[in-house]
């Protein structure tokens, strides 16, 4: 599978090849097969499929979290529960399958560099190691976005049990009462007066399905943070090389043109 930045990194394999005629829309001449270019090639044809899939896996999510903010029962929002926690847990097989691929690619780029005509430095040195950190760079973004997700659950949960206490009590919670139920999900004495009004029936509901939703938000938490763990190291050892990665690029348009 080859993206945009595949193909423009395939014409300029031909380039820096000698061989290749990059006008006649070849993608890249036999001496660039004979420097690996092929293998690397699909290996990152499969690493941009798995990247795809997380971002499918991100989508489901998203629409998960969007489906439970209109949910008033525990057990509709434990369903809701097990399917994003389901989800997370393929996210992470998924991310860290990328980053072994990656490993593995860091390994193969410091081997080509060993054939003639790969050395570091050469085209084909450069063009591997920019996409190699493109993918990386991918990958990194693709992984802040669930960071972002879990901000979002815990900014909509307080928003949820603030509806429900106003629904309940016909009362607007201040900041100390919606704290006091998101730490401990307990909200007898909050709606004390409201149960001889209502009923203890559905109080007890509502209670039981705030209850769930903070389970919910504590356990997605975990687990989205933990999600954040697997690609960490890569922000760390590879940050510093961005501005590299931009220079390579743009030297590598100017000899095309």
């Amino acid at each position: 599978m080859n993206n945009l930045m595949t193909e423009s990194f395939e014409r300029v394999i031909g380039r820096y090849a000698g061989e290749g005629d990059i006008e006649s829309g070849n993608g890249f001449s036999p001496d660039a097969r004979d420097m690996g270019m092929d293998g690397f090639f699909k290996k990152v044809g499969e690493i941009e499929k798995q990247i795809e899939r997380i971002t499918t896996q991100l989508h489901k999510l998203q629409t998960a979290n969007e489906e439970s903010q209109h949910v008033t029962k525990a057990s509709d929002m434990k369903a809701i529960k097990q399917r994003m926690e389901k989800d997370v847990e393929e996210v992470k097989k998924i991310a860290l399958k990328v980053k072994t691929s990656l490993e593995e690619i860091d390994r193969d780029n410091l081997i080509n560099r060993q054939k003639p005509g790969c050395e570091k430095g050469t085209g084909v040195d450069r063009s591997r190691m920019a996409m190699t950190l493109a993918l990386k760079t991918k990958l990194k973004e693709r992984m802040s976005q669930f960071q972002t997700l879990r901000q979002s659950i815990q900014d909509e949960y307080r928003e949820v049990v603030e509806r429900r206490v106003f629904t309940v009590t016909g009362t607007r919670p201040d900041e100390q009462m919606i704290d006091q139920l998101i730490e401990t999900g307990k909200g007898e004495q909050i709606f004390e007066n409201a149960i001889q009004g209502h009923g203890r029936g559905q109080i007890v509901d509502t209670l039981a399905e705030i209850q769930e939703r903070r389970d919910t938000v504590l356990e997605l938490e975990k687990k989205l943070l933990d999600l954040q763990q697997v690609c960490c190291y890569e922000e760390n050892r590879y940050s510093f090389t961005l501005c590299s990665w931009t220079c390579q690029c743009w030297s590598m348009h100017k000899e095309i043109c």
